[in-house]
């Protein structure tokens, strides 16, 4: 009798599941389709800041070794653009390099590109 019990129950365990996934069908797809999203678009997400990272770091490493041949205004303007992208990395170095190359000597401009560095710039 026990037996019997047990084998009803099981069937009965097994028909309330196949009930739930019968009424809930289209919730249950959307559900899994909305988490494969999330994952694909974290992923893209991920993918661009790290092609963005190596943009800015083509960009910073073609500065620096052209500097040498060419105008210092324009490099100037691009290595202050740099700057503001602020970049963790290669915003406190364009700032050390504008710096350490006597590119900007004015304060007023080097006190507010180390504003920039130190309060908007995620160290």
């Amino acid at each position: 009798m026990d037996e019997d019990i047990a084998i009803v129950n099981n069937n009965t365990r097994n028909q309330k599941i196949k009930n739930f996934f019968e009424k809930n069908t289209k919730k249950l797809i959307i559900a899994f389709s909305v988490i494969i999203l999330i994952i694909f678009g974290y992923f893209i997400y991920e993918d661009f800041k790290k092609k963005n990272k190596i943009k800015l770091a083509n960009r910073y490493n073609l500065v620096t070794i052209k500097f040498i041949s060419g105008d210092k205004n324009k490099f100037k303007n691009e290595l202050i653009d740099i700057v503001n992208e602020k970049d963790r990395t290669y915003s406190p170095l364009a700032l050390y390099f504008l710096i350490d190359n006597n590119i900007i000597n004015e304060n007023n401009k080097i006190n507010k590109l180390f504003d920039v560095i130190i309060n908007d710039t995620e160290l």
